[in-house]
């Protein structure tokens, strides 16, 4: 037996591209009985089942019944700290962050309580199908050693950094920009690029970072071209309100982070919210990407996000669960609030673009296209098996479905970690359902 080869067969689900560029019928690939084919960690070949498997004798081939596989989700904003406060009652933004946020964050001056947390998050994660995921950490650098310890050890394609943060939040979570410089450079030196780990140059928002800790975080990517950067931008009214009061030189919110060199190829901007025309041309301009954070947006009553407009800037768009201010891991829930979001505003989102997001369009949104997202060749094979019967409503309802996007859009309507059977990362199961 071949033991380097392992075959797994199944439906099978892949985007190819955007279908905003390409059109629904050539946006994806679908085998109703497929076989996907995996060596050293990584894609060989994905094809119909009755061309593959004779040409696999001697290899192992998994198979699953009623189930499809589709390419890892790719989650582009999250904190893992706020694990343990998510469903806190609803706040807008500034208070629900004085409120829960930062007590919540305090506890991660504890190394030991890092690590459990990081190890729950994961579990998470992987439960909901989850692979990547651009992550914050809190200020303290011990949070960030204790997440990347642990992706490690799975070997997960992970995206971190260690929060800067030196003004308007409590002592106990406030750093200098001196010393948040020193910290972030000494993390980069020790985990950035190391297996399949990245770091990303963090601060909070523009109201919590002076211009001094700004210029050094711009500092920081100049030094290290290959980091990623990762904030939040225009999120709520009150909170775009008080970034003109603090930087009124500026023009604007998105201006604050361009005049400090923070805007660029693999920079992520969480939410975008309430963004001008002006703004999401820059950051067309720029290669920065925006997340969709659907639960969040509507449980924390941000607003609406104009997935159109940044699209017709040519703005990079992935898909974010923002936990703990959104309410689930899940990236089925997710696209089950984007739906709505779009409903809301008189337009529509197809389940192929649906899939697209949370897929392929979050790794092109992480300049990570070439290594994940979907089944060609050569790519690292993270993979998730999802559950046709997981549950007696979704096995009834299928029952009913006459085409694959009605069962791709029930599945993503009624899915969440229930639906997730098997999750693997690099060919290697990392989370089944017992």
């Amino acid at each position: 037996m071949n033991e380097k080869l392992k075959a797994y067969r199944a439906a099978i689900l892949h985007s190819l591209a955007d279908p905003s560029e390409v059109g629904i019928e050539q946006s994806y690939q679908y085998f109703e009985d497929g076989v996907l084919l995996v060596e050293d960690g990584r894609v060989v070949k994905v094809g119909a089942a009755e061309d593959l498997l004779p040409t696999l004798k001697g290899v192992e081939v998994v198979e699953y019944r009623d189930a499809l596989i589709t390419p890892g989700f790719i989650d582009t904003h999250i904190h893992y700290p706020q694990t343990g406060m998510i469903a806190s009652y609803g706040e807008q933004l500034l208070d629900w962050l004085n409120t829960y946020t930062f007590p919540t964050e305090r506890q991660f001056a504890d190394k030991a309580h890092a690590s459990d947390v990081a190890n729950i998050f994961l579990k998470e994660l992987l439960r909901n199908g989850t692979t990547t995921a651009l992550v914050f950490g809190t200020v303290h650098k011990q949070s960030v050693d204790a997440f990347f310890e642990a992706a490690q050890a799975l070997n997960l394609r992970m995206i971190a950094g260690k929060v800067l943060m030196d003004r308007n939040a409590p002592d106990y979570l406030t750093d200098t920009a001196e010393s948040g410089y020193a910290d972030s450079k000494e993390l980069i030196e020790r985990w950035h690029g190391k297996g399949r780990l990245h770091y990303a140059v963090t601060p909070r928002f523009a109201p919590t970072s002076t211009p001094e800790q700004l210029t050094l975080a711009g500092k920081l990517l100049a030094e290290y071209p290959d980091l990623y950067m990762h904030t939040h931008l225009s999120e709520n009214r009150k909170e775009i309100e008080w970034v003109r009061e603090l930087f009124p030189e500026r023009s604007g919110y998105l201006d604050v982070y361009d005049h400090y060199r923070l805007l660029g190829a693999r920079s992520v901007f969480a939410h975008g919210v309430h963004l001008c025309d002006h703004e999401c041309q820059r950051l067309g301009e720029t290669g920065s990407a925006i997340a969709f954070c659907p639960t969040s947006n509507l449980f924390l009553g941000s607003g609406l996000f104009d997935l159109d407009k940044l699209e017709r800037h040519g703005v990079r768009v992935g898909l974010g669960t923002d936990v703990g201010a959104g309410t689930s891991f899940s990236q089925l829930q997710s696209l089950n609030e984007a739906y709505k979001v779009l409903q809301l505003q008189g337009k529509k989102l197809d389940p192929f673009k649906s899939l697209y997001l949370a897929t392929l369009g979050g790794a092109r949104a992480l300049y990570l296209d070439d290594k994940i997202g979907n089944f060609a060749q050569g790519k690292d094979a993270d993979f998730v098996v999802l559950d046709y019967r997981a549950t007696p409503l979704m096995t009834y309802r299928l029952q009913q479905a006459n085409t694959l996007e009605e069962k791709l859009f029930a599945l993503m309507t009624l899915g969440d970690d229930r639906a997730v059977k098997e999750t693997f990362a690099t060919g290697q199961s990392v989370h089944r359902r017992g």
